[in-house]
């Protein structure tokens, strides 16, 4: 159940599955989709705006771990909540028991959904310049910058990969467009399309304030840590996912 104060802290792409079912009462903050390229700089901005909210009780970050980008986030006055999820799309599937699934099952895939589709800014096949390109420029010479930029490229593209997978969690019957943009995509990056069904169990959770063991829950003056998300990381591999390229 929903107690005291709440805010929202959400990633542009998780927000557009989440928005509609939000009490009106809870007050929602929209932090941009291009942080997640750099998890330093997305968690500079999750910190500031969690510093930002000191009259809350709850925070709760629709985000899962990210990049590693929550991990040390802390609030001095409120209890942060975060899905216990490696990254959105196990949102979007409803669970991580959903997501390992669809790893061991379908490897080699990248990920779309309505969600991603509307919060993206750039649309653009071309990858973004590598981290600190002028730099590169500066210390090495416009040539070899520009041969470490294609290395860092061809990473971006990430060849070995072979499926488009549309995730489907909107309770809209109207997808037509958002399937034929990720179709587009796959074409695009010469890979096969296919629609799964995802859920939108964690979203639900999210707005009802069920805080079960699916979430990190850390109280007011405690950093957020590693073991707060997988207390058996240790014991166990933890595998890797990508989603569309950014």
């Amino acid at each position: 159940m929903l107690n005291g104060k709440i805010k929202i802290l959400a990633c542009a792409v998780v927000i557009e599955e989440l928005r509609s079912k939000l009490p009106a009462e809870i007050e929602c903050e929209t932090l941009d989709f291009g942080l997640h390229r750099i998890p330093e700089k997305l968690k500079a901005s999750l910190q500031e705006a969690i510093d930002k909210s000191s009259d809350f009780d709850t925070i709760v970050l629709a985000y899962g771990l990210c990049g590693q980008a929550v991990l040390g986030l802390q609030s001095r006055s409120a209890t942060l909540v975060v899905p216990r999820a490696d990254d959105c799309i196990a949102i979007f599937l409803g669970s991580r028991e959903a997501y390992l699934k669809e790893q061991h099952e379908n490897p080699g895939s990248l990920f779309l959904s309505k969600g991603w589709i509307e919060g993206r800014i750039d649309d653009s096949a071309e990858p973004p310049k590598m981290p600190h390109y002028k730099l590169m420029v500066e210390r090495y010479g416009e040539e070899r910058a520009q041969r470490m930029q294609a290395v860092y490229a061809g990473k971006y593209r990430l060849k070995h990969y072979k499926r488009m997978a549309f995730i489907n969690t909107s309770s809209e019957t109207n997808l037509d467009e958002y399937r034929e943009t990720a179709r587009r995509r796959a074409d695009r990056l010469n890979l096969r399309y296919e629609e799964i069904h995802g859920s939108t169990a964690f979203m639900e959770k999210i707005a009802k304030g069920l805080w079960d063991d699916e979430f990190v829950v850390v109280p007011a003056g405690r950093p957020i840590s590693f073991k707060d998300f997988w207390p058996d990381a240790d014991k166990a591999t933890m595998p890797q996912s990508e989603t569309e390229p950014q």
